[in-house]
C-alpha cells in the first residue's frame, strides 16, 4: 500500500512538471517562434500555448522598439579632423523567424554593424558637415543599416548622432573663426551706416544750398541745445561761407582806401598849416 501512494506521489510530480513544460504564454508584444526536433514548425501568436515537453522548443521574440546606444567612436572626418561620435539607434523586429534563425544574436550583431557604419559614414564628410548636416548623416547611417538588418528581419526605424567632441585645440581655431566672422559682420553693418549718415548729410546739404534761411534755423537750434547745458560760455557757429565773403569785401575795401593819393575833404580842414619857424597856426 505504502508502495502504491509513493508511486502516485511520483506520477503526480511529474504529472504537474510537465504540465508546466508543456505550458507557455506569449504576451501581447511577442511572438513565439516553434521548434520540434529542431525543425521550424512556424510562430505562435500572444496568449497560452501548449507544446510538447522535450520534443518543441519555444522561443519568445520581443516586438518591441528598443533603445540601443552607440558608443563613442573615433572617426578621422574627411577633412582630417580627429572627432569622437557617439550616436543612438532605435530598431525593432519585424520577422520573428528571421530574427531567430538568421543570426546567432541579433542584439549584439546590430551594435557591433552600427558602431562600423558611424564611423565609415561620418569619415566620409568633412568636419564642418559633420556639425551642421546631421540630419543628413543620420539618415545615411539608417538607410545603410536597414539594408543589412533587413536579412535578419530588424528595422532600423531612427538613428541621432548624441555627441560629437572636438580636440581642444579645433574649439579655439573654431571660437577665433567664429569671432572673426562677428568682427566681420560688425564692420561690414558699421560701414553701411557711415553710408546711410553720409547719403542723409548730403541730402541736407543740398537742401540747406537751395534755402539758406535753413542753416539759420539750424545755428539757432544748436542755440538752444547749448543753452540746456547752462554753459558760461557760448560758442555760436558763424556761416563759414559767408563769412569770408564778407571778410573779403572789408580787405578790398581797406585796400582801397591805403592805395587813395587824396584825403578826403573834411580831413585836409583838419590839418594845420605849418609857419616860417615850423609852428603851426591855430585855427
Amino acid at each position: 500500500m505504502e508502495a502504491l501512494i509513493f508511486l502516485l506521489v511520483i506520477v503526480g510530480v511529474l504529472a504537474v512538471v510537465t504540465l508546466a513544460m508543456a505550458v507557455k504564454i506569449v504576451k501581447q508584444y511577442e511572438r513565439g517562434v516553434l521548434f520540434r526536433f529542431g525543425r521550424l514548425k512556424g510562430t505562435r501568436d500572444p496568449g497560452l500555448r501548449f507544446i510538447i515537453p522535450f520534443v518543441d522548443v519555444l522561443h519568445r521574440v520581443s516586438l518591441r522598439i528598443v533603445t540601443m546606444p552607440i558608443q563613442s567612436q573615433g572617426i578621422i572626418t574627411r577633412d582630417n579632423v580627429s572627432v569622437d561620435v557617439s550616436a543612438v539607434a532605435y530598431f525593432r523586429v519585424t520577422d520573428a523567424v528571421k530574427s531567430v534563425i538568421a543570426i546567432e544574436n541579433v542584439h549584439a550583431a546590430i551594435n557591433q554593424i552600427a558602431q562600423t557604419t558611424l564611423r565609415k559614414v561620418v569619415g566620409q564628410h568633412t568636419l564642418d558637415e559633420t556639425l551642421s548636416e546631421t540630419d543628413r548623416i543620420n539618415l545615411d547611417i539608417r538607410e545603410t543599416l536597414d539594408v543589412t538588418t533587413a536579412e535578419w528581419g530588424v528595422q532600423v526605424t531612427l538613428v541621432e548622432l548624441k555627441d560629437i567632441q572636438l580636440p581642444d585645440s579645433m574649439k579655439r581655431a573654431m571660437a577665433r573663426q567664429a569671432e572673426a566672422e562677428r568682427e566681420k559682420r560688425a564692420k561690414i553693418i558699421n560701414a553701411e551706416g557711415e553710408s546711410l549718415a553720409a547719403a542723409a548729410l548730403g541730402d541736407a546739404s543740398d537742401t540747406m544750398m537751395a534755402h539758406p534761411l535753413a542753416l539759420q534755423l539750424r545755428n539757432l537750434q544748436s542755440l538752444v541745445e547749448i543753452a540746456v547745458d547752462k554753459n558760461s560760455t557760448v560758442v555760436f557757429p558763424a556761416p563759414l561761407m559767408s563769412t569770408i565773403g564778407e571778410l573779403g569785401t572789408f580787405l578790398a575795401r581797406e585796400t582801397a582806401a591805403a592805395a587813395s593819393p587824396t584825403l578826403p575833404v573834411d580831413l585836409a580842414k583838419t590839418i594845420p598849416s605849418p609857419t616860417p619857424n615850423g609852428v603851426p597856426e591855430s585855427a
